[in-house]
């Protein structure tokens, strides 16, 4: 995958290789592959890694390294977790020997998984705005900005607990502009009283939009990519890829971006691109030639354990026949219902990385072979 923690960090540090010892700080889902990629970049120089992350199952293969320290925080709503985990970030970088270079891996869902909150925050208003954030449908980069005016870790401020000593910094990014400012809002976003981080974003969604068109045009397809990110509502965001697969003369259409969905009073199951696929398999109902995949790059979608759904012109007729009505599933925020009813649901696990969501359409010929790149 283009987009792998493991192969990205490994490529960046092979790249511009660090001086030893180093103490490597891993936050994030893709926080084990990263680290993972930074061994094997670095060999015998890493002394400490900390690893902070969501899924236990991913840090398997740091197993093998007896100076790796792991840590599992909550997510997508931060708990006692999160700030337990917070907490020992910050206390990692406090106690850095004099002489090690600090290497930060980070990667999109830190904003949970770590925080420290500001004097006179209380847990109980962490929550309600997390909770607040992700039902209400507000872009990432507004939301990130509020997680920061709370805390004591975001913003820069983690970057100014290293006190002017050097470090590298390096980046997965799910958010718009790739900026080290907003990624985990703000994690190791620069210090406002200026710090010597070496930041490098080595990852984002046009890197796995690039790698998907690659992949197709070996295999002799023509591709259309669209020109931006989407960054508008599920609903919106599915009328805009369905509508131009259906105008499209290349089989193969590539779209990635982050939609939102704003959460109905007591939702049911799913995430983004589970409304997004159910909302667009009512617009390609009927159209036997028109397939749409939808899910998130980290292998997951909100609180479902599916990173998406395959849904094809069939869809919507298996939902009924299951008893249910897409309408009402996507009213009710509860497209996982719907689609685990049809069958259409993709699995994939952990994935080692988290650059947004991808949405892929294929459009098949009504006879003959697909069009094949010239």
């Amino acid at each position: 995958m283009a987009v792998d923690g493991r192969r990205c960090v490994a490529a960046a540090l092979r790249k511009s290789p660090l001086p030893g010892p180093v103490h490597i700080a891993a936050v994030g889902k893709a926080a084990a592959a990263m680290a993972l990629g930074a061994r094997e970049a670095l060999g015998s120089k890493p002394e400490h890694t900390l690893v902070i992350t969501r899924d236990a199952d991913s840090c398997a293969a740091l197993s093998a390294f007896p100076d790796t320290e792991i840590h599992i925080g909550a997510h997508p709503l931060p708990d006692e977790r999160s700030l337990a985990c917070g907490a020992r970030l910050l206390a990692w970088v406090k106690a850095l020997p004099p002489t090690a270079v600090p290497l930060f891996l980070i990667s999109g869902g830190s904003s949970a998984l770590v925080e420290v909150l500001a004097p006179g925050v209380s847990f109980a208003a962490l929550q309600e705005l997390n909770r607040e954030g992700l039902r209400s449908g507000v872009d990432i980069a507004a939301f990130n900005a509020r997680r920061v005016q709370i805390s004591a870790l975001k913003g820069g401020k983690l970057a100014a607990a290293l006190a002017g000593r050097p470090a590298r910094a390096l980046f997965i990014s799910d958010v718009p502009g790739d900026d080290p400012a907003v990624i985990g809002s703000g994690l190791m976003g620069q210090d406002p009283g200026g710090d010597r981080v070496d930041r490098e974003v080595i990852a984002s969604i046009e890197t796995a939009l690039e790698g998907a068109a690659a992949r197709a045009i070996a295999q002799g397809l023509a591709v259309h990519r669209a020109p931006q990110r989407f960054a508008d509502s599920a609903v919106r965001v599915a009328a805009r890829c369905a509508h131009e697969l259906s105008l499209q003369r290349a089989p193969v259409c590539l779209w990635g971006g982050e939609s939102t969905v704003t959460l109905p009073p007591n939702p049911g199951r799913g995430g983004r691109n589970l409304q997004l696929a159910l909302a667009a398999s009512r617009l390609i109902a009927g159209h036997d030639e028109l397939l749409l995949l939808a899910a998130g790059t980290d292998g997951s979608d909100g609180v479902s354990e599916a990173a998406g759904a395959l849904i094809d012109a069939d869809t919507c007729a298996r939902v009924s026949l299951a008893g249910l009505d897409a309408d009402d599933c996507l009213a009710r925020a509860d497209a996982e219902r719907a689609l685990k009813a049809s069958g259409d649901l993709i699995y994939t696990g952990p994935t080692g990385t988290n650059v947004g969501d991808l949405v892929i359409g294929l459009k098949l010929p009504r006879g003959g072979e697909l069009p094949r790149v010239l």
